[in-house]
């Protein structure tokens, strides 16, 4: 089989994804708008298209003039950048792909849909809305949206069964895949009788390492923790907010116990996991995280925001613990409470490993992909 792949760039939970279509024999392109700084071409270089030279015009006018200031001005291009038509049906047309995934309802998207369209190549679209989703907009611009994107969809996110969603019968839930990486009775705990802490994400205000740092600081008379934060820091805005992180650090005399990483390869991230106890993922406005998935690979609890997409990931009081998102006080006494007794803590991490064997793997993904890209093909659906 021959996958096609367009997404803004090729991310870190796109790997073992990646590791396993490879491994299954399947021929894989990977097409993205940009590279990041810190990707793992491991099994798949993607082929970086960029955008069209209008759009890389019109971005520059809007993030170092119109959005000099917005830190997240940077993302307009994710929705709104279109690419060189000519080099991107080339690259579609001499690959010839038997299923093609499209990242978001993006220009970038529609324009590779209009391309796979008129060869009848599958297309699936993936997003991370919920599955469990309210009826969707009917105004113009959401009908043309939708009539110019694929009508199957794919998310990882399940969303919440209430009032007023339901499950669209072309919409699948299929969650992200990890490898189990260490099972718990192969790895060590506590080391130097402390307990450590370990936290993943971007260094931007919304992933609230204050916030983490904070709780951590009132908690460390009653137990012995380590912290270490691990994140991107590669634009002036990220910069910024890891000096703000470190200064609070120097400001309350915590260089003992707390140690802030920057951009450290994914080649390097094992031994971050294997030295810790527990996984926080303290963030805000989070569509999907699949670091909680690594880190439950690896045998380790996870304490997760209730408003995190991929917060269904972790069966809360056998896989870890959910907090209200944004309330320190909360996160601070599910903290308390996972801190409070190391045994149901390692029975977590075991429960977090097993969960990942039987849920979260490359088989059910795969088998997934090929039962939608059958309907597409029974139904006419391109």
């Amino acid at each position: 089989m021959r996958f096609l792949y367009v997404a803004p760039r090729y991310h870190t939970n796109q790997m073992d994804i990646m590791k396993g279509l490879v491994e299954c024999g399947d021929e894989v392109r990977f097409i993205s708008h940009y590279a990041a700084l810190i990707e793992d071409y491991s099994y798949v270089t993607p082929i970086v298209l960029g955008y069209s030279r209008l759009y890389q015009i019109l971005d520059f006018l809007y993030v170092k003039v119109i959005r000099r200031k917005d830190p997240t001005a940077i993302v307009f291009k994710i929705q709104h950048g279109f690419p060189p038509m000519g080099r991107l049906r080339r690259l579609i047309c001499e690959f010839a792909p038997d299923v093609v995934i499209l990242r978001e309802r993006s220009l970038y998207s529609m324009a590779a849909y209009h391309i796979c369209k008129k060869k009848s190549y599958p297309c699936i679209l993936y997003n991370q809305n919920p599955l469990w989703s309210a009826p969707a907009k009917s105004d113009l611009l959401h009908r043309l949206v939708d009539r110019f994107s694929p009508k199957i969809r794919m998310t990882p996110v399940m969303g919440m069964k209430k009032p007023g969603t339901a499950i669209k019968p072309e919409d699948y839930f299929v969650p992200f895949v990890t490898r189990p990486q260490c099972a718990p009775d192969q790895r060590k705990y506590f080391a130097d009788d402390r307990i450590h802490i370990l936290c993943i994400g971007k260094y931007e205000i919304r992933k609230h390492h204050l916030m983490l740092l904070r709780v951590a600081k009132r908690l460390k008379g009653k137990y012995r923790l380590h912290l270490t934060l691990v994140g991107e820091a590669t634009n002036r805005f990220q910069k910024e907010y890891c000096e703000q992180v470190r200064q609070f650090v120097r400001e309350h005399h915590m260089e003992e116990m707390v140690v802030v990483k920057t951009n450290v390869p994914r080649r390097d991230m094992e031994k971050e996991y294997l030295a810790a106890d527990l996984y926080v993922i303290p963030s805000t406005l989070e569509m999907a995280s699949v670091s909680q998935l690594e880190a439950m690979s690896y045998s380790l609890p996870v304490i997760v925001s209730n408003t995190n997409g991929t917060a269904c990931y972790v069966e809360e009081g056998v896989t870890g613990l959910w907090f209200q998102d944004c309330d320190e006080e909360d996160l601070l006494q599910k903290l308390d409470e996972m801190l409070s007794d190391r045994v149901h803590m390692c029975e977590m991490g075991a429960a977090g490993y097993r969960a990942v064997v039987e849920k979260y793997n490359f088989e059910t993904y795969y088998e997934t992909v090929m039962a939608m890209r059958e309907k597409i093909l029974q139904e006419h659906l391109y």
